[in-house]
């Protein structure tokens, strides 16, 4: 059907927990690395090098692990011990591991919409990693098509919608991102749901663009489907 609508996800922070991971691992790695470094410059040079190797390395969690070890050997002048070393690859592995916790709402939000709209996951970082968190939550047969891309631009969006024969203006993208998953979509024709979540990693903040006609906010995925269905699916 050429008009039929399709609702977009995001995962992770939008669909199940992923950031509160990072973040507690970061605490772990600002203790280890105490005796080279105070925490609040730890923290500085980490996000640094994570800025620095996203083109390098992309989204993900085998990124965040090489970004550690560059900052542990940097903030160390290069005297970091081997151990420590394997305790951050330990880190990473746990991460990879950790079991999928769906966030409040999603469930029913999209089953309700699954039967009324094209549903599609549009998510970035490790394809293993995504391959996995997908194949355990549970949601997987619900989605008609799954992109697991390096990143998430104006131009990524256009070339889905087009591979996947999607009108535009007929899409919505959901996600807990402003810089991935609203703004670019905007850019690219589509309407832009931002559900924002506890926490945000810093290098994903972004100014609301309140004034656009085509965005929206929500509380929680639990409003959902009334919005879309306000909006004329």
């Amino acid at each position: 059907m050429p008009d039929r609508w399709t609702i977009a996800f995001d995962a992770d922070d939008t669909l199940w927990h992923n950031e509160r991971f990072f973040r507690s691992t970061q605490s772990r790695f600002v203790e280890l690395l105490r005796d080279h470094a105070g925490e609040d410059h730890l923290r500085e040079r980490l996000l640094a090098a994570e800025r620095r190797n996203l083109g390098r390395y992309g989204f993900g969690v085998k990124g965040f692990v090489l970004s550690m070890i560059e900052t542990a050997i940097e903030v160390s002048a290069a005297r970091v011990p081997a151990s420590a070393i394997g305790e951050i690859m330990e880190m990473g592995r746990e991460m990879l591991a950790h079991p999928i916790e769906l966030l409040p709402s999603v469930e029913p939000a999209v089953q309700a919409l699954a039967g009324e709209a094209r549903l599609m996951l549009v998510t970035k970082g490790d394809l293993l990693d995504q391959e996995r968190k997908l194949a355990q939550s549970g949601l997987g047969e619900m989605f008609e098509a799954v992109e697991i891309v390096s990143d998430k631009t104006a131009p990524v969006y256009a070339a889905i919608f087009a591979r996947h024969g999607v009108i535009p203006d007929r899409a919505v993208m959901v996600g807990n991102s402003l810089k991935s998953d609203v703004i670019p979509v905007l850019e690219a024709g589509g309407w832009g749901v931002h559900v924002p979540f506890e926490t945000t990693w810093e290098l994903e903040q972004a100014e609301a663009p309140l004034a656009h006609p085509r965005f929206r906010q929500l509380d929680s995925l639990a409003g959902l489907p009334a919005m879309v269905a306000q909006i004329g699916l």
